[in-house]
């Protein structure tokens, strides 16, 4: 329950200052109010609208990272993963993988099950199995069956990235910290070292300058282009990574499915999230601007390749997509030929009165932000993070009710059922969302336009076809209850959030 706030009523200072509201910001945000130093985060566009709402969804170790002998990086991952599973249930579930396994093909059995035994052991659990060719078919009808052995099937964990970073930042605001989206930051120095940061906010047209006892640049792909920022930041190759999701209905998945491409050995995968099937992923160089990424042509025939291969039976085409995504993963450059084989490891970099740090996976987000809070510590040191704690308050919901505690949190989810009419828990169509999700975000978590609700607070403008088109009277009269929408602010946001879906997240060769 988390009201936007007018950069008047912001303190004159604050110990630490966070710029950038993706994963990284947000973890940085949640640790740092738990040390009790005044704490700020101020994002540019929507919290998670940029990186952090584009990824696989997946809260894994990363086997090819086993592959590329990046021990430490996977050793940490699979903890982490762990470690999200029992302190987020309803926000990060556990996902079964199944690795089909094909004669005179790679990957071979006996690499994969060696591969999988160490990624147990991290784990601390035995939780990878042989499936025989009948069994593996038996899961999932549809794979393709020549030369099929059998298949790998092994654990790992799926999310919803953007509401992973709206509950770090909510319940950062729940503690005592102040989060603003739609606020454009500069750097400001003194002559000798970062002092704070003049903010201008894109709703009010506000401005004001903020003084910081430590600024935190966390603007992931756009880490080197903050304004007023000194020089350090490293050298990103900026990688996009595009994906389509299919209607259940066509594409039928019961498990996750990853494989290796055809064309070039890549792994791809595809699993069922929030009423969908979504299937990726590419990483490619990506030499435009990261502000409004999309997917290509040919990224699209790629995907569509490697479906072919390894579901022929469904004869999967550019017509069966329902939405398409892409984002820009900041790697920082190492110099590799192939993209894929860069470090996913993040990178900081400190000069007096700012901490960067860029880089890094969805997973890991609480180790780097504990890592950041540290450096920060150096130049004032109640910023040192305290003993770990868990990520959230701890509950037990009956399972109808544990996605809902996981995505809000037991104080904001126990309100809703009080505050919402009742006939809105139901659920919007086939997806897992209901009315009452809607209403509560926009009357409590910092929505402005119709794409933070469809898009961020809800994804039903990926999973629905057509952009969720057929909801949006339903949706606009929310806002207008909500928000105090007029009729032309309603047809502005719907003509305003159809545009951005047809330029980003159409169907290939979609019209309306």
């Amino acid at each position: 329950m988390v009201a936007r706030t007018e950069l008047s009523a912001l303190r004159d200072r604050y110990d630490l200052v966070i710029v950038g509201g993706g994963i990284t910001g947000a973890g940085i945000f949640r640790e740092a109010v738990r040390t009790q130093a005044s704490v700020l985060l101020v994002e540019a566009r929507d919290y998670a609208s940029g990186t952090s709402s584009w990824s696989s969804k997946l809260v894994h170790g990363g086997l090819r990272y086993l592959k590329n002998g990046q021990w430490r990086l996977t050793l940490e991952s699979v903890r982490e993963r762990q470690r999200l599973l029992g302190e987020a249930p309803g926000l990060v579930e556990p996902q079964t993988f199944l690795m089909p396994i094909y004669a005179g093909r790679k990957p071979g059995r006996w690499l994969m099950q060696f591969g999988l035994r160490i990624y147990d052991w991290m784990a601390g659990a035995r939780r990878s199995r042989w499936l025989d060719a009948q069994t593996t078919l038996e899961a999932e009808a549809d794979l393709a069956r020549r030369d099929l052995l059998g298949a790998m099937a092994y654990e790992d964990a799926r999310t919803d990235d953007a509401r992973l970073v709206l509950r770090l930042i909510l319940d950062g605001c729940a503690d005592g910290g102040v989060a603003l989206n739609y606020v454009k930051a500069s750097v400001r120095s003194d002559g000798q070292r970062v002092c704070g940061v003049r903010l201008s906010d894109a709703v009010s047209g506000s401005e004001r300058e903020i003084d910081a006892g430590v600024v935190i640049n966390a603007t992931g792909a756009w880490a080197g282009a903050l304004p007023g920022a000194p020089a350090g930041a490293p050298s990103l190759r900026p990688l996009r990574g595009s994906h389509l999701l299919f209607s259940p209905r066509r594409f039928g998945l019961r498990h996750a499915v990853s494989w290796l491409h055809p064309q070039d050995g890549r792994p791809v995968f595809a699993y069922p999230w929030e009423g969908a099937v979504l299937y990726g992923t590419t990483d490619l160089d990506h030499g435009e601007t990261p502000d409004e990424p999309r997917i290509t042509v040919q990224e699209v025939d790629y995907l569509l390749a490697g479906l072919a291969a390894q579901f022929p039976r469904l004869c999967l085409n550019a017509g069966d997509v329902i939405s398409t995504y892409a984002g820009v993963r900041p790697v920082v450059g190492g110099g590799k030929a192939d993209p894929s084989a860069e470090s996913r490891e993040s990178a900081l970099w400190q000069t007096p009165g700012l901490v960067g740090i860029t880089g890094g996976k969805l997973t890991t987000f609480r180790v780097t932000a504990r890592e950041v809070l540290r450096a920060a510590a150096r130049e004032l040191p109640r910023l040192l993070p305290q003993d770990e704690q868990p990520l959230f308050a701890s509950a037990t919901p009956v399972d109808s009710q544990r996605r809902l505690y996981g995505r809000l949190g037991i104080a904001a989810a126990g309100t809703l059922m009080q505050e919402v009419p009742g006939e809105e828990l139901s659920r919007i169509g086939d997806t897992p969302w209901t009315w009452a999700e809607l209403r509560w975000a926009a009357r409590h978590e910092q929505v402005v336009h119709l794409d933070d609700l469809l898009l961020r607070r809800s994804r039903l403008g990926l999973v629905v076809e057509n952009g969720a088109r057929a909801l949006l009277p339903r949706v606009l009269a929310i806002c207008r209850e909500e928000l105090g929408w007029d009729a032309a602010r309603c047809d502005a946001e719907q003509a305003r959030w159809l545009d951005r879906w047809q330029s980003q997240h159409a169907p290939p060769g979609w019209t309306a």
